[in-house]
């Protein structure tokens, strides 16, 4: 694990403040997506599919910094679309930073160079890239040859100017453990970046490739061969040990989904960032009254094979901060790769799947031209 000290005091400090209160629900980490268009149309996305109606939709400056201020997460994460295509992103990452905020700025590369001058280094501002593995693997992930090159070109022109950078990495079933090794070997060596955040892709219900995402046992067996491969190779992780633990399966987690709420241009995104279930007009309001318990592993269908770190990376921080030995113990040795796995959820009693994707971005389209009501797809 490699996070700041700076970074680490301040959201272990957040955390334990949460708990001094007696509160249980709070957020971690802000999904802020200001835009859905992004300049790429990757096979595993499920963000992009909108009418140009909504694609050509904006949060505000004003906007974003309300609901930093509203929310009062202490990291705030920009993924999209692209949100370098939002003329007003600089602005929106100055107010941010000026908040104290840690700001991930989410980007697929491809318009970094041009943009980097709106940015200055900061503690306070990670410049987050995603790569899913080495230039055939990316490139063929994202539908687009170049992609790649572009990406690392920008990654050393940002390290070069002092900015801090980490890869953020989405592993599919197409990866290869020793392929993915190396680029990991890569990534923290020669391109010398702060960290890897990696995580299995979520399987969206509109993303045109769903065939390729892992399904939770594989997702287990992937991570603990690639941990395997990962002894003494000194790989650096944006995330807790405790959550890379838990993709090996070595953690019977449930997922947090209030830990990383997202504000979109809808409002506030219920229940977390990978699934809609309709929204709500405030961040109290979407704390107060979305229907936690009907959401998560062994209670939903659609999160049966959900691993992905928005909704399991809380689980894992306050787990670290409630049992801090457990945690170093884990981050001394590493996850482990060989012996048995921790029990499985249950998943008897998981309610069915409803309501296409399509349906719901129909709903939520006519809700914007005024003709429809907001939708409830789940």
């Amino acid at each position: 694990m490699t996070i700041p000290l700076i970074q680490r005091v301040r959201v272990g400090a957040y955390v334990v403040k949460q708990r001094l209160k007696g509160v249980r629900q709070y957020p971690l980490v802000l999904m802020l997506e200001p835009l859905f268009r992004c300049n790429l149309s990757c096979s595993g996305c499920g963000k992009i599919d909108f009418p140009e109606t909504i694609l050509n939709r904006r949060l505000s400056v004003a906007e974003c910094l309300a609901a930093a201020d509203e929310c009062g997460a202490p990291i705030v994460s920009i993924p999209g679309g692209e949100p370098l295509l939002h003329k007003d992103i600089g602005d929106i990452v100055t107010g941010l930073t000026r908040r104290r905020k840690f700001v991930y700025l989410c980007t697929n590369g491809l318009l970094l160079k041009k943009k980097l001058d709106l940015f200055t280094p900061s503690p306070y501002l990670t410049l987050s890239i995603h790569l899913d593995g080495n230039r055939d693997h990316h490139d063929r992930t994202v539908d687009q040859p170049g992609v790649y090159d572009l990406a690392v070109a920008a990654i050393r022109e940002a390290r070069g100017r002092g900015f801090r950078v980490t890869v953020n990495c989405t592993l599919f079933d197409t990866a290869d453990a020793a392929d993915m090794a190396d680029f990991f070997t890569f990534t923290c060596n020669d391109l010398d970046v702060e960290s890897i955040t990696v995580a299995p892709g979520y399987a969206y219900e509109s993303a045109p490739a769903r065939e390729h995402f892992l399904t939770r046992s594989r997702t287990k067996e992937f991570f603990r061969d690639l941990f395997r491969r990962g002894k003494g190779r000194n790989w650096r992780f944006n995330q807790s040990a405790l959550y890379l633990d838990f993709l090996a399966g070595n953690q019977q987690y449930q997922c947090t989904p209030w830990g990383s709420p997202t504000r979109n241009i809808f409002g506030w995104q219920r229940p977390c960032y990978l699934l809609s279930g309709g929204y709500a007009k405030t961040f109290k309001e979407l704390m107060e009254d979305t229907e936690w318990n009907n959401y998560g592993t062994g209670n939903y269908e659609k999160c049966a094979d959900c691993m992905v770190h928005c909704g399991y990376e809380p689980t894992a921080v306050v787990d670290t901060v409630a049992h801090p030995w457990k945690a170093l113990k884990v981050t001394w040795r590493g996850p482990e790769t060989v012996k048995s796995m921790a029990p499985e959820l249950s998943f008897e009693k998981q309610r069915p799947a409803t309501v296409a994707f399509a349906e719901s971005s129909e709903k939520l389209t006519e809700t914007e031209s005024g003709t429809g009501k907001q939708s409830d797809a789940a």
